[in-house]
């Protein structure tokens, strides 16, 4: 790649007028750095609120596209977000997150070798914009990554920003402690907190359907992993499929079906190579009886992390 690696910011939509302009403004007035702001995309998946007269406030700004159209889900949004941008990076955008000022600017002095992904800690803040936490918390969802735009056109269709995790576990990716995304939290967030059960199952499925399609890559892999990458992989989210399964089990009040997922969750960690401690933390929460993850009330549809 020749000169600064040119950044699309893509912007992910539903309902999310009110928070929309933040979220615009965040990507526009990114510090100077060795990078180019390509472009900024709106993604409006069939927004009924007031999504498209804020996208009016910015149409007169040649950087910002706005791609409206009626609904089809978060999976497919996220898909269309590597598809449409132009870019070699590309940052995607919950419309109720934003940007640090120094975001982009922080994460072009990663891009650097190999690196094909790159994620980063969070402030978590309410549906004011006030802190949540004391500290910052790491990331790993939506609004925390930025993707190198043709290794991750390999991982698609997706219907989870998880899918791009695998670039992570195929050694091509980078994580940075700096906090540069705010993440709100509300009550009409995608991620369902409150019910028992459902956003364990979700990442369940998400991660089973990534460790199916990990697998299937392995007879004409991509050109940012090996066969035995990509096998390594596959248990990988195989194994982090199962330990979400005991959660949701203990959430629900399961506690058998926790504990007869506990043998595949060890042989996907033997063969996967992962640590043993998550391992250890689910046999613990089986044989104390508690579930790990505390469950927050105002329970919504499960979409993004």
């Amino acid at each position: 790649m020749n000169g600064p690696p040119r950044i699309s910011c893509v912007i992910l939509c539903h309902n999310y007028g009110r928070y929309l302009d933040r979220a615009i403004t965040s990507c526009l007035e990114q510090e100077p750095g060795d990078f180019v702001l390509h472009e900024v995309i709106v993604i409006d998946d069939g927004s009924i609120d007031e999504t498209e007269d804020v996208c009016l406030r910015h149409a007169g700004n040649d950087k910002v596209k706005i791609l409206r159209r009626n609904q089809q889900g978060f999976g497919q949004t996220l898909t269309d977000a590597f598809l449409v941008s132009t870019g070699d990076w590309v940052a995607p955008l919950d419309a109720d997150d934003w940007f640090h000022p120094s975001k982009l600017r922080t994460c072009a002095e990663a891009m650097t070798g190999g690196t094909l992904f790159i994620e980063h800690w969070e402030h978590v803040v309410d549906s004011d914009g006030n802190p949540m936490l004391k500290e910052p918390h790491p990331g790993g969802n939506t609004s925390t990554l930025v993707v190198h735009r043709d290794a991750a056109l390999s991982l698609l269709p997706v219907s989870n920003e998880i899918f791009f995790h695998a670039l992570r576990e195929a050694g091509r990716g980078i994580a940075l402690r700096d906090p540069l995304t705010f993440y709100r939290v509300h009550p009409r967030s995608m991620t369902d907190r409150g019910t028992p059960g459902v956003s364990q199952d979700y990442r369940a499925e998400v991660c089973v359907t990534l460790s199916d399609r990990l697998r299937a890559m392995d007879g004409n892999p991509p050109a940012w992993a090996d066969s035995r990458r990509l096998r390594r992989s596959s248990w990988h989210f195989r194994t982090l499929a199962f330990g979400h399964r005991v959660e949701s089990a203990m959430q629900r009040e399961k506690r058998l079906s926790a504990v007869l997922l506990i043998p595949g969750m060890l042989m996907g960690t033997l063969r996967s190579r992962d640590p043993i401690k998550p391992w250890l933390r689910s046999l613990s929460s089986t044989v104390a009886g508690r579930p790990l993850v505390r469950l927050t009330a105002g329970p919504g549809q499960p979409g993004h992390s």
